[in-house]
């Protein structure tokens, strides 16, 4: 079973967002035919492109539409085929290294230090260390063939 065409839209030109997010959508699907995919998750491919193709609606509906249905192909991507887009596990650790690790390295500055303005200090410190494993990640994500060849701008 093959992956269907998006169907062109000429007249989303006029509005940059929407093209371009149109035609990062496009560009996931080239590179998802360049791989050997289960019958079930084209199935579901499928099905997505056939709502975004028959939106008809407002270039609002079709925008949210689209980031749905991408999305909703990455997740399951991940999920089921440990597929994961460039910079993926990089962009998800920053965020936990400032939960899990920034915030409470600044609780503790501050508490010792008598001073809680000494909170953020942390925040740059997970960051850090945030990077470095979503970095490792994503270089093993490389080594095993795992990664897909965009990176997803939202």
């Amino acid at each position: 079973m093959q992956l269907k065409h998006l169907a062109p839209r000429p007249d989303i030109a006029q509005n940059q967002k929407l093209a371009k997010n149109f035609t990062q959508f496009g560009n996931l699907l080239d590179n998802l035919r360049h791989r050997e995919l289960p019958e079930e998750i084209i199935t579901y491919i499928n099905n997505e492109i056939d709502l975004v193709n028959s939106t008809t609606a407002s270039e609002k509906e079709l925008a949210k539409q689209v980031s749905k249905s991408q999305s909703g192909i990455i997740k399951l991507l991940e999920k089921e085929l440990k597929l994961v887009t460039i910079n993926h596990y990089r962009n998800t650790w920053m965020a936990l290294g400032m939960a899990t690790f920034g915030l409470p390295l600044g609780v503790a500055f501050g508490a010792s230090l008598g001073n809680m303005a000494f909170l953020g200090i942390g925040l740059p410190i997970g960051v850090a260390i945030g990077v470095a494993v979503g970095t490792s990640l994503d270089k093993k994500a490389i080594k095993n063939g795992t990664q897909l060849d965009i990176e997803l701008t939202h």
